[in-house]
């Protein structure tokens, strides 16, 4: 059986034993383009008036349209060009038009992927703003949040005439599904904000995993800034796993993102049967698995397919390094003794940047161990891979090692689970499943929910 795995900018070629169970996402295939899907969507949304009729209300200021940095595949440059002539059409002039992007405590967007992202014509003709959680001039929210805390949020969006989002709704291993919300937290928020959002106690907590909403803390946590601040216009991409956008859910805030959550968790959560001995995963390709600190989200999905102290292969391309300056300290102060680093951030009132994705990995370490838990990249030296609590391989022959490692589990006869995709397709178990079984009916297909 041959499978192709996304790693970094190219694709891994596979040879599978003819019994191994393959875990896809069920997409539709893009019959329509991104702009007709993105047209209908403003058009008739959901829960909310027209794009049109919603402009008229503006308040003085800028028409702000938050967007994701470059570590979400959004094709922007398919349908903004035409949403950005609809505000335009709408009388909003050009100037008064503001691209910001929602980076959370990411790295600022280099002016080459501004152009990949938007096109040539946008990113010279618009104004574009990275966030920068650690500004000093953010604007402190009038309410606390959900959990009670004091949220500081980009002052740009808060002085905004018009707030309108756009976001990248998929499986999050914390969130439940990404979008909607997040785009203004974490993804505007300040350090300490996002802080709180990802802490100890919020990722200890049960409900914060893959295609969970209900009582999860950080969904809830975010959705209560998203609503306090006021969203005007949101809209939600879904991609299938050739990157072609299948549904845009546009609206209301709330409900146009739970919508699109139904359809995602319909096709990208498949139901697990049975627990295998290996799981080999990408790490969905390039710019998901340009630093190791986004590879971890593929171990992590992975866990529901694997047996206690089985075993997860995952490949990531790692072209930007290990991720952040603090990220990386943290992993190397903790490397091989993951129970030490959870025991001090327990105990810790304070929350160092990036904790959260080690206290993530840790939920893979815990349930079978780092020898067992395999990561191939060409781009990371051998000597840095032992510091990052996986059983690292460093190779420029990602995809041959990768094949022996899965010719040696088929010699031995251990059941073999491959999951291509990596984080865009995201299994759940039995119990998980019936936990999460909703009264309303999950949707075959994009829902249209016309407000009169």
């Amino acid at each position: 059986m041959l499978i192709h795995l996304p790693y970094d900018k190219s694709v891994i070629r596979l040879e599978l034993p003819d019994q191994t169970t393959v875990l896809r996402s069920t997409y539709p295939r893009g019959i329509f383009s991104a702009e007709v899907l993105l047209m209908q969507a403003i058009n008739k949304p959901i829960a909310a008036p027209s794009l049109a009729k919603v402009l008229q209300n503006r308040r003085p200021g800028k028409v702000v349209v938050v967007v994701s940095d470059v570590t979400r595949p959004i094709p922007y440059v398919q349908f903004l060009p035409r949403l950005l002539q609809e505000l335009i059409a709408g009388g909003i002039a050009a100037d008064d038009i503001l691209l910001l992007i929602a980076a959370g405590m990411h790295r600022p967007s280099y002016e080459a992927e501004r152009i990949e992202m938007f096109g040539q014509e946008i990113a010279n003709s618009f104004a574009i703003v990275d966030h920068r959680a650690e500004a000093d001039d953010l604007i402190e929210l009038p309410q606390k949040s959900w959990a009670g805390a004091v949220v500081k949020l980009n002052r740009l969006l808060m002085e905004a005439g018009f707030r309108l989002l756009i976001g990248l709704v998929e499986p999050h291993f914390m969130a439940g599904f990404s979008g909607g919300r997040k785009a203004i937290c974490p993804g505007l928020a300040s350090l300490e904000t996002i802080r709180q959002f990802h802490g100890y106690s919020f990722l200890a907590n049960e409900h914060a995993d893959i295609a969970q909403l209900e009582h999860n803390p950080c969904h809830l946590e975010a959705l209560s800034v998203a609503k306090t601040v006021g969203i005007d216009f949101s809209i939600n991409v879904v991609l299938n796993d050739e990157r072609q956008t299948v549904a845009v859910f546009a609206g209301d805030l709330e409900q146009s993102h739970l919508d699109a959550c139904e359809f995602v968790r319909r096709h990208a959560n498949p139901l697990i049967e049975q627990v295998f001995d290996v799981v080999v995963t990408s790490s969905g390709g390039y710019p998901l698995d340009a630093t190791f600190y986004q590879c971890v989200k593929s171990m992590v999905y992975a866990l529901p397919a694997v047996k206690k102290d089985g075993s997860i292969i995952s490949v990531g391309g790692c072209s930007e390094g290990i991720g952040s300056r603090e990220y990386q300290d943290l992993m190397f102060r903790y490397a091989g003794d993951w129970q030490s680093f959870i025991r001090d951030i327990s105990c810790s009132e304070s929350v160092c940047k990036d904790q959260w994705q080690f206290q993530l990995h840790a939920r893979a370490l815990k349930k079978i161990g780092q020898e067992h838990l395999y990561f191939i990249t060409h781009a990371l030296p051998q000597e840095i891979l032992l510091k990052l609590s996986v059983s690292g391989i460093t190779t420029d022959q990602v995809q041959t090692t990768l094949q022996q490692q899965i010719d040696r589990a088929a010699a031995q006869g251990l059941s073999v689970c491959a999951i291509p995709e990596g984080p865009y397709c995201a299994p759940i178990g039995h119990a998980f499943q019936e936990s999460e079984v909703r009264g309303q009916e999950i949707m075959n297909g994009p829902r249209i929910n016309t407000y009169e």
